[in-house]
């Protein structure tokens, strides 16, 4: 699907061509291994994080326990199932999804660049604390399983550390083998900790059926009047039963909307409803089980094996915000937030399966340190909430903007939106606010950092960008002038990859101008990037003489797939033979990188701090003769050195 069709039908499901790949049952299988780890482990810590926070100010007396659960179901029910699975998620850019998404849709439609400043800017905002939800939730979640040791042996507590890194370890190395073959292997896993989820809370329910009267937001609406402080705090722990929704939207190029919102209606939904309800139902028959009211839903019996599970299932957990990193850190390099990065497909059909190592690599390390600071779940609750619902909010806003300016929505519907949804988000993020000095500072660090990086990196672009093109010069020009001054010709073929057809590549102009001659053969060569899985051999390649048969220059384009290799050999090879100018042979090509030496000098626009960030920033990309399968030994690299 393309973006302009997503526009046309927003009330309907989008169904992308990334969606529609593979059977709805595996599909929605890998859905659960992956997309809802996050949102499915919450049971694990957010209930007790609930009763303890602020020094106990939440009372497992029965207005406050059927207040908090009816807080948690009614949260669930209007943030995930109303906002995300059926709203958010039908703004799709090409079957990709998360905040990015949303900023990447509102760019192709808003020509005011005051209002596409401050979508970039919001954009920027939400993607980065997302960042510190994706450094969180792995080191709260396994950290959290692994702490139900000490319900079975308290002496038990000092191995949670050790084991919390070495479980994480694992999961970040198995990364390089793909979402897919993550999510065959995770999803049976999942499926069971769900079933365990609803088990564990139906016996309580039966025993205390008084708790399902919390499904009425009178009871959440009468704990807030009668206990309005304690319930403005208890809503910051609340938050904690949502996190994971954006995840599931980021996540939504890895299976496709449909697949995600059948796994979550049929099966996720029912058993976190069914366990919040089991706790709560526990805690109201005896409030001492609030010091652990997870793993003190199963009998003793139980509890070990429940804790090898829930370890199980929290690696899972942090899987769904490792690939919604993989996912919005690439949407970040198409919008130029950030430098090329090295991306490995790790599916030949679902466009949105990636690996990234740099990203990988740097979550790990973020996870690790985090674990060796806060040193227990607990602690990292504090900072989890701040993230979360400042995501939301940003998601929000977007989605908004989205719908009035694009989709033309009424008025009124913006208006229901706003009350009913985004008064629950605000009233999240306040109550979290609260929490800033004793933890909260970390997801607003971390933000600070990834919005420091992608503003320098989005200024310095469009800084090089200027100067870049200034340098180059028209093509058609340089073209023109070859054949004017009749510059020597020596035998050879030349290849330039280049991305646009409009300027002159550097390395083009450096040879000419450093050695005095030009190849008897010279190729331009620009690949562009579809999101399509693959592009036949025989509409992948297309030439342009740039207006003249018979000079031996010519402009060859080469479209590929999100499967096909970014090969400019292979493209090569594919465009010989198709013009009188291209009879020959692709062995004897040499190639030339057009490369920028950057110095860090200042400007105007970057202080001198920023530009030495840059230079650091463009040192480290992806290499460029890797990423396009050069051979080395034919390829020179030549260009020019620019001041930032």
């Amino acid at each position: 699907m393309r973006a302009n069709e997503t526009w046309a039908n927003p009330d309907e499901m989008s169904q992308t061509p990334m969606g529609r790949r593979g059977s709805g049952f595996t599909l929605a299988l890998g859905a659960v291994g992956v997309v809802f780890g996050d949102i499915g482990t919450s049971p694990l810590y957010a209930l007790k994080t609930v009763f303890s926070i602020d020094h106990n100010s939440v009372a497992p007396t029965r207005v406050d326990v059927l207040g908090v659960i009816s807080m948690v179901i009614w949260s669930i029910t209007i943030v995930v199932s109303i906002k995300y699975v059926v709203l958010i998620m039908r703004a799709d850019n090409d079957g990709e999804g998360g905040i990015l998404a949303l900023v990447a849709l509102l760019r192709a439609k808003l020509a005011d660049r005051r209002r596409l400043a401050v979508v970039m800017l919001l954009g920027m905002f939400g993607a980065a604390l997302f960042y510190g939800d994706s450094v969180i939730t792995p080191a709260i979640s396994v950290m959290s399983a692994i702490e139900g040791l000490a319900v079975v042996n308290p002496d038990l507590d000092q191995v949670v550390l050790p084991a919390s890194v070495a479980v994480l370890a694992v999961l970040f190395v198995v990364q390089r083998w793909g979402t897919e073959a993550i999510g065959r292997a995770f999803g049976p896993v999942m499926a069971l900790w769900f079933v365990v989820l609803a088990v564990l809370g139906v016996p309580h329910i039966v025993r205390t059926p008084e708790i399902l009267a919390a499904l009425s937001p009178t009871y959440a609406v009468a704990f807030v009047v009668e206990h309005p402080f304690t319930a403005f705090i208890a809503m910051g722990a609340v938050v904690l039963t949502i996190t994971g929704a954006e995840a599931l939207y980021a996540d939504m190029g890895h299976f496709g909307a449909a697949p995600i919102r059948r796994a979550w209606y049929v099966l996720v939904f029912p058993a976190l409803a069914l366990n919040y309800f089991g706790q709560g139902a526990m805690i109201l028959r005896d409030p001492a089980a609030i010091d652990n009211p997870f793993f003190n839903l199963a009998p003793a019996w139980a509890i070990l094996p429940l804790v090898i599970l829930a370890t199980l299932a929290t690696v899972i957990a942090s899987q769904a915000v490792i690939s919604g990193a993989f996912s919005v850190t690439r949407q970040a390099v198409r919008l130029g937030l950030f430098p090329r990065l090295s991306v490995k497909q790790t599916s030949r059909e679902e466009g949105g399966q990636i690996y990234l190592p740099v990203v990988n690599w740097v979550l790990f390390v973020g996870v690790v340190v985090l674990i060796a600071v806060f040193k227990n779940s607990s602690g990292l609750a504090t900072a989890y909430g701040l993230a979360v619902t400042g995501t939301l909010i940003l998601t929000s806003l977007l989605y908004l903007v989205l719908a009035r300016l694009v989709w033309h929505w009424a008025v009124w519907r913006l208006a229901a939106y706003a009350v009913v949804i985004g008064t629950l988000e605000i009233t999240f993020f306040a109550a979290n606010l609260t929490k800033v000095a004793s933890g909260g500072w970390l997801p607003l660090l971390i933000a600070a950092v990834v919005v420091t990086l992608m503003v320098t990196w989005r200024t310095g672009a469009e800084i090089l960008s200027h100067r870049r093109r200034e340098l180059e010069g028209p093509l058609d020009d340089f073209v023109e002038m070859i054949r004017v001054e009749n510059v020597p010709r020596v035998p050879g073929l030349a290849v330039f990859p280049h991305p646009n057809r409009t300027t002159t590549p550097l390395a083009l102009r450096s040879h000419v101008n450093f050695n005095h001659v030009l190849h008897e053969h010279v190729v331009i060569l620009q690949i562009i990037n579809e999101n399509v899985p693959h592009i036949h051999h025989v509409d992948r390649v297309s030439v342009d003489d740039l207006g003249h048969g018979d000079d031996g220059i010519v402009h060859v384009t080469v479209r590929v797939g999100f499967n096909d290799s970014q090969d400019i050999p292979k493209g090569l090879t594919l465009a010989i033979d198709t013009s009188p100018e291209l009879e020959l042979d692709v062995d004897d090509a040499h190639y030339f990188l057009s490369v920028l030496t950057l110095h860090a000098t200042g400007t105007p626009r970057m202080r001198s701090w920023r530009a030495r960030l840059f230079v650091w920033m463009a040192h480290n990309a992806a290499n460029r003769t890797e990423v396009f399968h050069l051979p080395p030994e034919r390829t020179v690299v030549m260009g020019a050195n620019l001041g930032v």
